[in-house]
């Protein structure tokens, strides 16, 4: 994605339930769950994390080749930014 990397809209609260993240829209009262990998992604990058960051940490935390994580990241983005969670 260019420019700077998208960051978590004001609007959107988050946490963990019964093991799992759980994003909640306050503008929408849309609710949305992500797996394990999915929520170290969006706490990393909720923390303000930059992209290399993340991709760092992720690499370190689970096994995954650095270009499917990098396709993965670009496309976690893309979902988050079209149901507007991101901006």
């Amino acid at each position: 994605m260019g420019g700077g990397l998208l960051r978590p809209i004001p609007d959107v609260v988050y946490r963990e339930l019964e093991g799992e993240m759980v994003l909640v829209h306050l503008g929408t009262n849309r609710i949305y769950s992500l797996n394990e990998t999915g929520a170290r992604f969006w706490e990393l990058l909720a923390s303000g994390s930059e992209r290399a960051e993340i991709e760092r940490q992720l690499l370190d935390e689970f096994v995954v080749e650095p270009e499917d994580l990098r396709q993965e990241i670009d496309s976690m983005l893309g979902a988050l930014a079209e149901e507007g969670l991101v901006a």
